[in-house]
């Protein structure tokens, strides 16, 4: 095959593949797109003009939706309940995941099996559990009950992605540490974590995504519209005869806004999770 040749079916290649992710980046990004432009329409708009950019941006939608649909409590509450998620789930499955990892104990393969074993369970067969579980504890309709049981959501595939960081890890800076007179919890908040950052930023994303777009557990745990995260407050604008749809739209868009953000700041450690294989490097 000459060079030109070669050159050629480089470029026919090359561009197939640009081809096929820019059309995968239009059906995924259209959807939102379509929704932050929906929220500037009126009732009559969003039908008569489905596709067509909005001729005056209606920005007292946004306003509406954060009055009307009580936003604010519930703004509030849903950050409350991912930033207290999030951050039990890390501190409780990093340190077992360290201790899967480097410790050897009595049962320690039996246990961590029952943890991959809790990853094959969908999240809603465990409802009626949870239900009944914090009925008995008297946490439900409480924060903390719903806070406790979306930490226990989150731990098994926390667990799995830590040990498998940490497996990889080479040992020598930990002995180092040891020789320093750095006890095994200073260690793992010294040496460990901070060399797991693409590791935690994968377990952040992916846990306040999973809090922050939870529905039914928050409907089945709490009673009170005061304990409620902001997914269901979205209910508000969907009555029985008609939907207000500008104003859900727009509700839909303030929610997405925070965990778009949070990717965004969290996208280097991503990317460089995904690129190097979860190694340490």
């Amino acid at each position: 095959m000459n060079i030109g040749a070669y050159k050629m079916k480089r470029v026919v290649i090359n561009s197939s593949i640009h081809l096929f992710l820019l059309t995968a980046a239009v059906v995924c990004l259209y959807p939102l797109l379509w929704i932050v432009l929906a929220s500037f329409k009126t009732q009559e708009t969003i039908f008569s003009d489905i596709w067509s950019i909005p001729r005056q941006f209606h920005f007292e939608n946004y306003i509406n939706a954060w009055r009307e649909g009580g936003f604010g409590c519930n703004f509030l509450n849903s950050i409350f309940y991912t930033v207290s998620v999030v951050f039990g789930v890390v501190l409780v499955a990093s340190l077992a995941a360290y201790a899967f990892s480097r410790f050897k104990f009595r049962g320690k393969n039996i246990l961590f099996t029952m943890f991959m074993a809790a990853m094959m369970i969908p999240i809603p067969g465990s409802f009626v559990a949870l239900y009944v579980l914090l009925n008995k504890l008297h946490l439900r309709n409480t924060p903390i009950g719903y806070i406790l049981c979306m930490i226990n959501v989150g731990l098994a595939m926390s667990i799995f992605l830590l040990k498998t960081f940490f497996d990889k890890m080479p040992k020598e800076l930990e002995d180092a540490a040891r020789i320093d007179g750095c006890s095994k919890l200073g260690i793992w908040f010294h040496v460990v974590l901070p060399l797991s950052k693409p590791v935690l930023a994968v377990v952040v994303v992916f846990n306040a995504l999973n809090v922050w777009n939870e529905f039914i557990l928050a409907l089945i745990i709490f009673d009170s519209k005061q304990f409620m995260p902001l997914q269901v407050a979205l209910r508000m604008f969907q009555g029985e005869f008609i939907t207000r749809y500008p104003l859900l739209m727009a509700g839909i868009t303030l929610t997405a806004l925070p965990i778009i953000i949070v990717y965004i700041l969290m996208q280097k450690y991503i990317v460089k999770s995904v690129t190097q294989g979860a190694l340490v490097g």
